[in-house]
């Protein structure tokens, strides 16, 4: 069995064989344009060598000299571009002994490093003059040993130059940070002092408050023992002692006690209502109201202080004896006393409340002083550290010395005499064999690589299966013989060996679910045989006894049915909705092949859309569908247009024409997602078409005169064996299953190049 990639390169091949002469030519005329333009052979040149020993630097004070020099030590395979700069060789050109131009200077001078003698550099200059390239080869070397000493220095200066130029950002941002931190502490300083006092304010008014409590608890404690001995509280104490130490209410209780008793004596003698009893209670009446109002007046406050009910009670609160005043007196002032120690621990708590309010209030200053302390530290450590390799690198400007010295003179190595050129008869074939090479890389390239065709029937089988589409069968190349002796990709012999492949697509087709009736044969593009599948369907189902009817909805494209013997109408592009209204008209019994009928178009059409989408066209499915047992209906091309969508809503579904070597992957995946993603459309399944088979065809009948319209066919050139009537059906059609293809445009392709256009 042959190997996929083999079919793949042989489809290729016969699409793009062009490629192999195309590049041979290209190959032989490229080998002798080069034979050409060699250039003579040119005068030998001599190759000197000196070899420079990479050394130990010296020991240096500076730092940065040590590491300069360390890093210089490590040329190796930068030597190249390190050492040989245009200025060193801008130097030794314009020497006035020597007196060439750098870029020939350049071209052949190198410097190389050998891993194997790592502390070595081998300096090379190729001169086509032997004096002067010992001159120059000695001038490079000292200039190379110079350009040694000036890279080090040059590094340093680089480093110097970096550090001036960081210095003042450095001093300005230390000045920067020390003024910061300068005004920070004048602003905060006052705050910093209360900070600090607050704290012994608030323990020493702390302390003020316990000792005030104590002194309280204190009074409080006499006070209570004072009430006990007096029977009084201090506002009755008040009270009583004020009542008694007035001499005016001591008057008018002693009147009081004189009335009483003078009220007492008459009482025994006298009645009630004697003028002189009545007489001794208006006088106590009017003494107890003088001693009720003189009581008001000591008191004060309209008696608030110390109320007094009657007259009894003013007399006896003003009984007090001495001893008792002085308690009662002691008593009363016990309570302002009292009252006064109560106010100040008030005023304390205020006091200490606005303390701590104050110390919560006050900013923290430490954190923010402590951090511009560390900046200012940071700041001052990052200047000392610039000044310090500022002066270890100026110290280091002074001690460098190159790492190069003299290991070998410069001496004449070998001399170099210049390849004869190529003889043009050995680069003409190479270039051809060459160019032959590539072309058949390229149609690997064009046809494989490049591509998205898919190119074998593995590759289609791979892709429908992938997606779950159904493939209903794998078709063969059809070669027919029609009645004059031309070939035709119809089964029209009653005895074609293809009919088995074909009835075994249809029996595949009968066995989907809801058997079809009406189908639509289509195809993603053009010359994938979808006509060709239609018109063998359709022959198949009549051999198989079948009424059926092949209708050409394709009417952007002529019609094919003179392969058939039938001639189109060509009175119904005049009216073409009337031509398909009269079904007796538009159905045509085709000769020779048993209960097959069609219906031939009259494309190409300009407006193919209005037919379709008409009523008229409806109506002929409609009845097809009554009338036959099966109807194949040959629509355009998916990619051309929306056709074969419309008239699918008037079948049972859609058969979707593969061709390997003509499908595209992506538009297969596009129009199958298109088809089974809707719910409106039907996909039947896949036809692999035009596959390579062991199928031998019938050999040729005799050839027989035709009628006049056969020999109108014969007029016409046949390519690659078909004639121009199968041509015009391929072109018009969306390709047939033979090996030519055609551009489309419904005019006949011209054949492949290597075949003959033969008639039989």
């Amino acid at each position: 069995m042959t190997s996929p990639l083999i079919k793949k390169y042989k489809i290729a091949f016969g699409k793009y064989w062009l490629t192999i002469p195309i590049g041979l030519m290209i190959g032989a005329l490229g080998g002798g344009g080069f034979a050409v333009l060699q250039p003579p052979q040119g005068l030998p040149s001599y190759r000197f060598q000196s070899v420079l020993q990479i050394t130990t630097p010296p020991i240096t004070i500076s730092e940065t000299g040590t590491a300069i020099q360390a890093q210089s030590e490590q040329l190796e395979e930068n030597a190249q571009e390190l050492l040989l700069t245009n200025e060193v060789l801008q130097t030794v050109a314009e020497h006035p002994k020597i007196q060439i131009d750098p870029r020939d200077l350049r071209k052949g001078s190198s410097i190389r490093y050998n891993r194997k003698t790592p502390s070595f550099l081998y300096v090379y200059v190729t001169w086509d003059n032997r004096s002067q390239g010992k001159q120059i080869t000695e001038l490079l070397v000292q200039e190379v040993i110079q350009q040694s000493r000036r890279l080090n220095t040059s590094r340093l200066r680089a480093i110097i130059e970096t550090l001036n130029e960081r210095l003042p950002k450095v001093v300005e941002e230390l000045r920067k940070a020390e003024n910061e931190l300068e005004v920070f502490v004048r602003q905060t300083e006052f705050a910093e002092i209360k900070r600090t006092q607050l704290p012994g304010s608030i323990t020493q008014n702390e302390q003020q408050q316990r000792q005030l409590e104590l002194q309280i608890e204190t009074v409080a404690t006499q006070m209570a023992s004072l009430q006990q001995q007096l029977g009084l509280n201090p506002d009755q104490a008040y009270a009583s002692a004020a009542l008694s130490a007035d001499p005016i209410i001591g008057r008018l209780r002693t009147q009081l006690y004189e009335l009483e008793s003078q009220e007492l004596l008459l009482s025994q003698t006298l009645r009630p209502d004697n003028p002189q009893m009545v007489e001794l209670r208006r006088q106590l009446a009017s003494t107890e109201n003088l001693l009720t109002v003189r009581a008001a007046e000591v008191v004060g406050g309209d008696g608030l202080a110390a109320p007094l009910r009657s007259g009894e009670q003013i007399r006896k609160d003003s009984s007090l004896d001495p001893a008792r005043q002085a308690i009662a007196q002691e008593l009363v002032g016990l309570k302002t006393q009292k009252e006064t120690l109560e106010k100040e621990l008030a005023v304390a708590k205020t006091i200490a409340t606005e303390l701590i309010q104050e110390y919560a209030g006050l900013p923290n200053t430490q954190a923010e002083r402590a951090r511009l302390e560390q900046q200012v530290i940071l700041t001052k450590q990052f200047y000392d550290t610039i000044q310090a390799k500022l002066i270890d690198a100026q110290t280091a400007e002074a001690e460098t010395v190159g790492n190069l010295n003299i290991a070998q003179p410069p001496r004449l190595g070998e001399k170099i005499t210049p390849p004869a050129p190529l003889p043009i008869m050995l680069l003409l074939p190479a270039g051809a064999v060459g160019g032959m090479i590539l072309g058949a890389g390229a149609i690997f390239g064009l046809g494989m690589v490049l591509a998205s065709t898919m190119q074998t029937l593995e590759d289609i089988q791979a892709f429908v299966t992938e997606r779950e589409v159904q493939i209903l069968g794998i078709l063969p190349f059809v070669e027919e013989w029609d009645g004059s002796g031309g070939e035709v990709p119809m089964m029209l012999s009653r005895h074609s060996p293809y009919l088995d492949s074909y009835e075994r697509f249809r029996s595949t087709l009968r066995q989907v679910e809801e058997k079809p009736k009406v189908v639509l044969v289509t195809s993603c593009d053009r010359q994938e045989g979808k006509s060709v599948t239609a018109y063998n369907l359709a022959i198949a189902s009549a051999r198989a006894g079948k009424r059926t009817l092949l209708i050409e909805a394709d009417l952007r494209n002529p019609s094919n049915a003179e392969i058939l013997k039938i001639v189109p109408d060509s009175n119904s592009t005049l009216e073409p909705l009337r031509y398909y209204s009269q079904i007796s008209d538009c159905i045509r019994l085709v000769p020779n092949i048993e209960n097959l009928y069609m219906v031939p178009s009259f494309g190409p059409y300009e407006y193919a859309a209005a037919v379709v989408e008409s009523a008229e066209m409806r109506l002929l499915l409609e009845d097809a569908r009554k009338r036959f047992d099966f109807v194949v209906v040959d629509a355009s091309a998916l990619n051309l247009c929306n056709d074969p969508l419309i008239l699918e809503r008037y079948t049972d579904g859609i058969i979707l024409v593969t061709r390997a070597g003509y499908t595209v992957s992506n538009d297969l995946a596009d129009k199958i997602d298109l088809l089974e993603d809707s719910e409106d459309y039907r996909l039947l399944g896949v036809v692999i078409n035009a596959e390579e088979m062991n199928i031998q065809p019938l050999p040729p009948p005799p050839i027989i005169e035709t009628p006049d319209l056969n020999k109108e066919a014969d007029s016409e050139p046949i390519l690659n064996g078909y004639k121009g009537s199968y041509h015009s059906y391929s072109n018009g059609h969306n390709g047939h299953n033979g090996r030519n293809g055609h551009n489309g445009n419904g005019k006949t392709p011209t054949s492949r190049p290597g075949e003959k256009s033969t008639k039989p």
